[in-house]
């Protein structure tokens, strides 16, 4: 079992149960060898036997899949067996069984293990009354422990329920984790690459090309005076940093917004309609105008938007448009998918497109931006993001 907060509960369970039934055939061993009959050696046997059988459980814990499921339903069967022979010799071998009832809840599948138990109880009253004769003890006593076995083994069901869904919970909170701080990784990095887009665009480009109209104007103005050569050069130098420069910010710039935001969002319409959804785009003739960060930010909420309808929505058609506010822009994605219920996401509540629309949520959050989720189940969704430009 793979380790979890309930590992020492497990393993104390396990190991009072090996204790358990190693006391109890030290047990009948004691009582076959206190009696010295023609029956000694053979109950020995017998026990040795039930004690070899049991060891090898463990190297049948140490397989997989439904191998293990076959042997571990031959291995109990084969204990059972030797359980009843010893039993049919020393009647004290029905003490045995009390261990044997937390094997075959532990061991064999659903229902199969309660009626086990139920099935080895009526054995043991049958051996303990042949033995003895009927008693209330030797019908009560078997009775008790199977009920005691059965509360136990589901509540040790239940526990091991309980860890398997924690360790779920816990894995998909690393990847959440994990999924989250890549892309707050990626955003940094894109924004910073904006800011160096932007600062040197406002500082080096505008120069070089203040100094560039300079000297045309210089040489404009007097085409035959001294040192015009020199002027000349210095504009053709000026011109040559002014291109480095501005090729510098386009690569320093989102590649996909290369030609800006509207080609970008047409660029991925195209893309998924080749994966097979239908995909209309309503960009406006010229780029809203905002900041790199703010158009990085739409494309990658529209990439975000589109990959949930493509995974949850089993939408047959999406529309993103895209509309310049003068002040600002709006992005509008709507399908005409399953819908969902938006107050279940924002409360946790298991979307499994909830990381998504949290990842868009912080994104436009962070660019103070306005986010509308308009969803229901079996009307679609409409995700619409607004955005101002930046003074």
């Amino acid at each position: 079992m793979r380790h979890s907060s309930l590992t020492p509960v497990f393993v104390g369970l396990r190991t009072g149960l090996h204790v358990l039934l190693a006391a109890l055939l030290a047990l009948v061993v004691v009582q076959v060898l206190t009696r010295h009959d023609s029956t000694t050696w053979v109950a020995l046997v017998l026990a040795a036997l039930f004690a070899l059988v049991y060891v090898l459980g463990a190297r049948i814990a140490a397989t997989t899949g439904t191998r293990r499921a076959a042997a571990s339903a031959l291995w109990v069967g084969a204990l059972t067996l030797v359980w009843v022979a010893l039993l049919w010799l020393v009647p004290e071998a029905a003490y045995l069984v009390f261990p044997l009832f937390f094997l075959y809840l532990h061991v064999l599948p659903g229902a199969a293990g309660p009626v086990a138990v139920v099935l080895a109880t009526g054995v043991a009253v049958v051996a303990l009354g042949l033995h003895g004769g009927f008693t209330v003890g030797g019908v009560i006593g078997p009775l008790v422990g199977a009920g005691v076995a059965l509360l136990i083994g589901l509540g040790y069901r239940a526990l091991a329920r309980e860890a398997v869904e924690r360790e779920a919970l816990l894995a998909e909170l690393v990847a959440t984790r994990d999924r989250l701080a890549a892309t707050q990784r990626e955003q940094g990095v894109l924004a910073e690459r904006s800011r160096l887009a932007r600062e040197i665009h406002d500082t080096v480009a505008q120069g070089l090309s203040s100094i560039q109209m300079l000297l045309h104007a210089a040489e404009a103005a007097d085409g035959e005076r001294p040192g015009l050569e020199h002027i000349r050069l210095a504009r053709a130098t000026a011109a040559e940093g002014l291109a480095d420069t501005r090729r510098f910010i386009r690569e320093l710039a989102p590649p996909a917004l290369d030609a800006g935001l509207g080609p970008a969002l047409v660029r991925l319409g195209e893309r998924w309609e080749r994966e097979g959804m239908q995909v209309h785009v309503s960009v406006p003739p010229v780029d809203p105008a905002l900041s790199m960060d703010a158009q990085t930010a739409l494309l990658r909420v529209a990439q975000g938007a589109l990959a949930n309808v493509a995974q949850h929505a089993g939408a047959s058609e999406v529309r993103v448009a895209l509309t310049d506010l003068g002040g600002g822009a709006r992005l509008v994605i709507a399908d005409d998918g399953v819908g969902f219920d938006p107050e279940m996401v924002r409360e946790g509540g298991g979307a499994s497109d909830s990381f998504g629309l949290r990842a868009i949520a912080e994104r436009v959050e962070q660019l103070g931006g306005d986010l509308v989720v308009d969803s229901a189940p079996g009307d679609g969704t409409t995700l619409t993001v607004t955005l101002e430009a930046a003074p």
